[in-house]
């Protein structure tokens, strides 16, 4: 199962929509299963679109107060409706092999810092790939190594996470990521020896 966070926006550039439908059918061409946050529109929606098109598993979740306001798809193997946030987020990770995450906004921010969190501390140790399409996580990026050059993380955390720029990348990236373990929470603070 890999957990996908994507934007619900219906604003954006075509090339962001590409990309994101071809993810789903490359995620569901691979045997993968998906579970995401039951948007029917944007970044969302055309990645179960992609993966349903080519006779994937997709599940969704989503709080009941975003029900109308996601427009959730109406064509996903299997819903679930929870309570709040938290609870969405919790179920999207739980038993999953892998995140990827596509562009989006705040909301996919959050869930891509709340996994790399749960790896960092070793709660949670699959792959993380961030497709980084048209380059728009560049500033994040740097940000992200900025974060380690002032030593509020160690160098080893550069390897939390994996960046590929096209969706073709995907899966090679989640076979090839570097390992991780619950031992992790060993070097979870920065000391001077693991900085």
């Amino acid at each position: 199962m890999v957990t996908v966070y994507a934007s619900s926006s219906a604003a954006l550039r075509t090339v962001y929509y590409n990309a994101a439908r071809q993810t789903g059918e490359i995620l569901a061409s691979a045997g993968k299963s998906i579970i995401y946050g039951a948007g029917g529109g944007g970044l969302m929606g055309s990645v179960a679109d992609g993966a349903l098109s080519k006779g994937g598993k997709v599940y969704g979740v989503v709080p009941g107060f975003l029900q109308d306001l996601e427009l959730t798809h109406r064509g996903l193997t299997d819903l679930k409706v929870v309570d709040d946030m938290r609870k969405r987020k919790h179920l999207m990770l739980e038993g999953s092999d892998a995140v990827v995450t596509l562009p989006g906004g705040s909301g996919t921010y959050e869930e891509l810092f709340e996994a790399l969190t749960m790896k960092r501390l070793g709660q949670w140790v699959g792959p993380v790939i961030i497709v980084n399409t048209d380059g728009f996580y560049d500033g994040l990026l740097k940000f992200m190594r900025h974060s380690v050059d002032e030593r509020f993380m160690g160098r080893n955390h550069l390897n939390m996470w994996t960046v590929v720029e096209k969706p073709e990348q995907i899966i090679d990236a989640i076979e090839s990521s570097h390992a991780w373990d619950q031992d992790a929470l060993q070097f979870a603070n920065v000391t001077s020896a693991n900085a």
